[in-house]
């Protein structure tokens, strides 16, 4: 990672200049370097983190004009931005799945989802994208990957214990698999989490009262970003434009 290299290769030049050019000794370069290795990395971070959001500026205006492919092209132009910036490239490679599963093409979805999956545990300590867990989650799932689904969810309701949408599409999968129970169980737990959400209260009632989750009823075109069903024909026009919002800010 270049950012990091280079910062501490800036830390590390002032903290030898100090010890060897002054009498201080190493004992006082030490922060004065420390410094400097900190302010690089934050400027670099910060240089690398405004390149991002010029980026998500031009996906945001290709894809209110309908243009998926030129959106997914910005993407990756800012492909060089990952040996710069620790998860940028992870970052990319999500936001580049999540368009080509909400266009419906599993196939090439699968592969940058799982690209922007984080992996080590630093990069899961860091990563707190629910979502782009959420929707490799459902892409799992899809292709029957159900114990590879179940471990997706449960990093993404770890990250996010607020986000009421990932309880109930955990709890949504349960419920399909009939596992009834577990499904309550897991609807139970996002409510102690999230003692406010009204919505997962509603859902854990209906579960309870042996009734359906409608969670398209509740969460609308959020929920039918994960392509678990097709949207409704009796519902409202402007919420069945679901299957136009192809990217959404995290």
């Amino acid at each position: 990672m270049y950012n990091l290299i280079i910062s501490a290769a800036a830390g590390a030049a002032v903290a030898l200049a100090i010890s060897l050019g002054t009498s201080y000794g190493w004992v006082a370069a030490f922060f004065p370097g420390l410094i400097v290795t900190s302010a690089s990395y934050v400027y670099i971070a910060f240089r690398v983190r405004k390149r991002l959001e010029l980026i998500n500026a031009e996906v945001q205006k290709e894809l209110m004009a309908r243009h998926v492919e030129k959106a997914v092209a910005a993407l990756q132009s800012g492909y060089s931005l990952g040996p710069w910036q620790f998860l940028a490239a992870a970052q990319l490679h999500a936001s580049i799945g999540m368009l080509r599963y909400v266009t419906d093409d599993l196939d090439a979805a699968l592969p940058e989802l799982e690209a922007g999956r984080p992996v080590s545990w630093l990069a899961r300590l860091l990563n707190r994208d629910w979502l782009s867990r959420g929707i490799l989650a459902a892409a799992r799932y899809r292709r029957k990957d159900h114990a590879g689904a179940w471990a997706l969810l449960d990093e993404a309701v770890k990250v996010a214990p607020k986000e009421g949408l990932a309880w109930s599409t955990y709890a949504w999968l349960l419920e399909k698999e009939g596992r009834h129970d577990d499904a309550i169980a897991m609807l139970g737990r996002g409510v102690t989490a999230s003692p406010n959400d009204a919505k997962l209260k509603e859902s854990l009632q209906a579960l309870q009262n042996g009734k359906k989750l409608k969670l398209w009823k509740l969460y609308g075109e959020q929920w039918y970003q994960f392509r678990l069903e097709p949207p409704r024909m009796d519902m409202d026009p402007a919420a069945s434009r679901a299957r136009r919002q192809i990217f959404r800010k995290r």
